[in-house]
């Protein structure tokens, strides 16, 4: 698999990662398959984070590592900030992270993690206190690089701009994790012109549309799906409305008159988009992960990419566009 730098550093990944959010109702089995198959396809990101199954994600993988695929040939990202409390959702506090680290190297069974990710911006707390926890975090080696997930454009922009201030003393922002699709292309008002200004990589969440992409809810939700769970379905259904179908209906198009599929079609789309590093794809089963991988092989044409553009694209006017033209 290809190897890409993310953002403007020297850490390099596989250009699709594997995800591992739904790994707390996972068997370890089904996950040591779909952990093999990746790194038999190349593959080397592994994205994780300490509330995935309330840490369990974490320890399964810790598991795995060095039973089924060496340490070294991995590159492991976890998030920390996350909380289960109604009260405050997230905590972006020095104390917080920096413990909630701690815990997951624990968990993962390793002493340090290749990409530290800040899960979402607390605005309960200055940022430049949640930015020194990546700081010490790399500096005492608990992690070789850092960034952010979930920030949106003024957000990341400060975090990136306040971590250049100062050269060689604070590690530059690597990367950012959003959700980007052709279901949602929200990141390209503010996020993507930022990272790519700023030198900081996307990392796309939910390259898919949430599994909808594929076109498998196209007539129906299937018992085994995301969709058909009761843990999962809230999270599927926003991608379910009239809007999303025709857009569903546009790949399925594409991927006929390529004689390949509409995974295929969304993940190459998404891939391929200036200023992305690696799209994180989660799977149910190594079949499905396979699937993915598969796109390796696959460049979409140029009319292909404009006609997908021109029916995704979302709607952007002032401040985003000249004022004078509208």
């Amino acid at each position: 698999m290809e190897q890409r730098h993310l953002g403007r550093t020297g850490l390099r990944v596989s250009r699709i990662g594997l995800g591992t959010l739904t790994w707390g109702h996972t068997e370890e089995s089904d996950a040591a398959d779909l952990l093999k198959v990746f790194w038999e396809a190349g593959g080397t990101l592994v994205d994780t984070a300490d509330v995935y199954g309330d840490g369990e994600a974490e320890y399964l993988l810790g598991r795995l590592i060095e039973r089924l695929v060496p340490r070294r040939d991995l590159v492991i990202a976890t998030k920390a900030g996350s909380v289960p409390d109604p009260e405050r959702r997230f905590d972006g506090s020095r104390g917080h992270l920096l413990a909630a680290l701690d815990a997951s190297l624990a968990r993962l069974g390793t002493d340090h993690v290749d990409l530290w990710q800040v899960h979402a911006f607390d605005p309960g707390t200055p940022i430049e206190e949640t930015l020194q926890a990546l700081d010490i975090a790399v500096s005492s080696g608990r992690a070789r690089y850092a960034g952010v997930s979930n920030f949106c454009g003024w957000q990341l922009a400060k975090a990136a701009t306040w971590q250049l201030a100062v050269p060689g003393a604070r590690t530059r922002i690597a990367g950012t994790q959003m959700e980007y699709s052709l279901l949602q292309r929200g990141v390209e008002r503010e996020v993507l012109p930022a990272a790519i200004d700023l030198g900081v990589g996307l990392l796309p969440a939910s390259p898919l549309g949430r599994g909808v992409l594929t076109g498998k809810y196209r007539h129906a939700t299937p018992a085994d799906s995301r969709g058909g769970s009761d843990h999962m379905a809230p999270f599927v259904a926003p991608y379910l409305d009239d809007a999303a179908a025709r857009i569903v209906d546009a790949v399925a198009t594409a991927a006929d008159g390529l004689a390949t599929s509409p995974l295929q079609v969304a993940l190459a789309w998404v891939r391929d988009r200036p200023g992305v590093t690696a799209p994180i794809v989660g799977a149910r089963n190594a079949q499905q992960l396979a699937a993915a991988l598969s796109v390796e092989s696959l460049s979409l044409p140029d009319e292909i990419c404009r006609a997908l553009d021109d029916v995704s694209a979302p709607v952007h006017r002032y401040p985003d566009h000249d004022w004078s033209t509208l």
